[in-house]
């Protein structure tokens, strides 16, 4: 005969039993909710803000991206870095780690189509894709990538062609905090070009003050941003296809492409104490 206090151990343990069962079956947004964060890989993860500092607008829209997620999802955001730098190949860890939920990683275009990751992860199209382009001044006298063997170009901390302008073209590279630092450089004559994504260099060449500046290098090695999420999760599979098909209507786009050159355009203005070069 079970005894009152057999009959508690037992009860305990089938309830213990059948919330393990419940949680392993629990999505990743339901565990996000759970926890009431949000956590998401990045390539790059600026260091956090300190009162005092200048304010600098980071390389790339990862952060940006991010950001909304977690809102859409009334969560809070902890922005982790990937297990790998950059590309399919080095990301392959970004999701086997326990800290994030989903990742935000640079695809090279080719990979990016087949819409798998080489773990088997999904990837999704964040609908945002750029290439390395290079702007100079407009007097230059460089006219291809070539050319830019034992010349001084600027990147900035994050960026994805960091290492590669020295590994394919011989160039000194100065690595700068973000891009502003990077653009002012050139302003200033530190730097005989300032390489970083086509798609927003192209937006700040809109601007008026950078028309002297821009003298420019085609766009090469085109990649792609994209969520990578684990395939078994066919629910926030679906929900993240939703979200980055929201992206891509309206003027989603064009708004972050717009604020984030202004914003690194006055960066750049706020700093400039010197005159351009001449």
């Amino acid at each position: 005969m079970n005894t009152p206090s057999v009959f508690l151990l037992r009860l305990s343990a089938f309830m213990l039993a059948v919330s393990a069962s419940t949680g392993a079956q629990a999505g990743l947004l339901d565990d996000a909710k759970a926890r009431g964060v949000l956590r998401i890989g990045q390539d790059y993860v600026p260091p956090a803000y300190t009162a005092g500092a200048k304010f600098r607008t980071p390389e790339g829209v990862d952060g940006i991206l991010a950001e909304d997620l977690a809102k859409r999802l009334n969560l809070k955001l902890d922005s982790v870095r990937n297990a790998g730098n950059s590309g399919d190949g080095k990301a392959a860890q970004a999701l086997k780690g326990a800290r994030s939920d989903i990742a935000l990683v640079t695809v090279e275009e080719s990979a990016a189509r087949s819409g798998v990751a080489a773990d088997g992860s999904v990837l999704i199209p964040t609908g945002y894709s750029a290439g390395a382009m290079a702007i100079m001044r407009t007097d230059t006298d460089i006219r291809k990538w070539e050319q830019l063997k034992g010349r001084t170009v600027c990147l900035s901390e994050g960026g994805s062609y960091v290492g590669q302008m020295a590994a394919r073209y011989g160039a000194i590279e100065k690595v700068m905090r973000a891009p502003a630092d990077s653009l002012l450089a050139v302003r200033i004559g530190q730097c005989d070009a300032a390489v970083h994504d086509d798609t927003m260099l192209k937006e700040l060449l809109k601007l008026p003050e950078w028309k002297k500046f821009s003298a420019q290098l085609p766009a090469q090695s085109r990649s792609a941003l994209m969520i990578k999420i684990a395939a078994a999760d066919s629910t926030a599979v679906a929900y993240f296809r939703q979200t980055a098909a929201e992206w891509s209507r309206g003027d989603f786009w064009a708004a972050l492409k717009k604020k984030w050159s202004n914003a690194v355009a006055f960066e750049v203005y706020l700093d400039q104490n010197v005159p351009d070069c001449h």
